[in-house]
């Protein structure tokens, strides 16, 4: 008893380690982090905002339909870029299906990655989201190319790049439904 005692600080950093060095005990460490230290995205200032010029870009669903980004043109959109395996994606999750759950008949949700359909539907499955969830099939527009994982875009209806976030946010915050509550007015 002594010994503990006198070294349990020790003792804590060393049972840390080894649950961050077992792969079934890492990612939820992870997320726990990561959701700790997410934060509501900002704006792209208005002189520094990109617009995205062409709309066309070959999308999949999980069942294999078609679908072009172009049917978006004219709308609010949220594009994100995840992965299963990604612990900042899984942790900002739950609040992008907040926002879905809230702006999903509004805004148009494209949550884009490369991973099997299988992989994807089990995730979804095993998390319980309904997010709409697409495999690209050919290159983004340019000013959507994401080289990081996970990357938001939120556009305006004349495709104005108004929030692009790299890394995990909160996005079920009052700043970002006030900002999409703006922009679906306009």
């Amino acid at each position: 008893m002594k010994f503990f005692k006198k070294h349990w600080n020790t003792i804590l950093f060393l049972l840390l380690i080894v649950l961050l060095v077992v792969p079934q005990t890492r990612m939820p460490i992870q997320v726990g982090i990561q959701r700790l230290f997410s934060f509501s995205p900002s704006e792209v200032s208005e002189e520094n905002r990109e617009s995205v010029q062409s709309y066309n870009w070959a999308l999949q669903t999980l069942n294999g339909a078609p679908k072009n980004f172009n049917a978006s043109e004219g709308k609010v959109v949220l594009i994100n870029y995840w992965a299963t395996w990604c612990p900042p994606c899984v942790a900002e999750m739950p609040s992008l299906q907040e926002l879905y759950d809230a702006y999903g008949t509004k805004v148009d949700f494209y949550f884009i990655s490369s991973e099997t359909p299988e992989t994807l539907a089990y995730f979804l499955q095993k998390k319980n989201y309904d997010l709409p969830v697409y495999i690209p099939q050919q290159q983004a527009p340019k000013e959507l190319n994401a080289n990081s994982l996970p990357t938001t875009y939120l556009l305006s209806k004349d495709g104005s790049i108004v929030i692009k976030e790299i890394g995990a946010a909160h996005w079920s915050s009052e700043k970002v439904t006030t900002t999409i509550d703006r922009l679906l007015k306009e």
